[in-house]
Order: C-alpha cells, then sequence, then structure tokens
C-alpha cells in the first residue's frame, strides 16, 4: 500500500500558541504558521521527517467540550520529570477517571488530553521487538 498518515489535525482556538507549546514538549520545530493554521513537524535530519505524521493547528470558533476521541501517549525515559517539563511549558493535570493508572494524565493550554508513560521496561521492550 502507498498511503501513510501525513498529519494528525487537532482543532485550535489558537493555533500559534497551542503548536509552539506542543513544538516545545516534543522538540519538534513549528514548520508553518498563519492565522487559520500552524503545522509542527519532527526535527530535520532527525530520521522522523515523512516517518511520523505532522501535527497540524487549525482554527476553530467553538470550544473543547468533553473527554477527547483522540490524544498522543508520550513515554519519556523519566516520567517525573518530564510531567514537572510539561506542567512548566503550560499543561495542567486532569482526572478523566484514570484512579491509580500507572501513567500521568494532563492536558494541553486548551484543555486537549495527553498522557505522560512511564519509561518501557527493557524486557517488554525485548518482547515487542521479537527476537
Amino acid at each position: 500500500m502507498t498511503i501513510r498518515i501525513q498529519c494528525l489535525v487537532i482543532d485550535s482556538g489558537e493555533p500559534a500558541a497551542l503548536a509552539r507549546f506542543w513544538a516545545s514538549a516534543l522538540g519538534w520545530r513549528v514548520t508553518y504558521e498563519d492565522d487559520a493554521e500552524s503545522v509542527v513537524e519532527p526535527p530535520e535530519n532527525s530520521g522522523l521527517v515523512d516517518v511520523v505524521p505532522d501535527l497540524l493547528f487549525v482554527k476553530v470558533a467553538d470550544e473543547k467540550r468533553g473527554k477527547n476521541r483522540l490524544h498522543l501517549d508520550l513515554r519519556p525515559a523519566d516520567q517525573d520529570a518530564e510531567v514537572e517539563r510539561l506542567l512548566a511549558l503550560g499543561a495542567r493535570r486532569v482526572d478523566i477517571g484514570q484512579a491509580e493508572a500507572r501513567w500521568v494524565v494532563l492536558a494541553d493550554p486548551e484543555g486537549n488530553e495527553l498522557c505522560v508513560l512511564p519509561p518501557r521496561q527493557p524486557e517488554a521492550s525485548a518482547q515487542r521487538e521479537g527476537p
């Protein structure tokens, strides 16, 4: 099949501001910005360009209501440090009924949920990658 996911489209009240948050959060770059939309892409020469989907933030008039139907899960090397870094960038903690989960649920500055997962255990990586 010669098809791939080009981008994940995220509705936003302030696309440029939200794109800057996500660019900082992921260590990516804003590659396009106007009043209606902003694009965030992986760093050049990272090996991720044209491999992982870009993030496209588009301006919409209506506000977010309820829990997202789609969200991003982030897996850092240090969960606690990453949660603190994202909070400093403007994320906030949210409770969506996750109880005693191993992941931390945050919301970006516009309220879109994201999860910060614990680091992958070496044995889990080896099992997933195969022999």
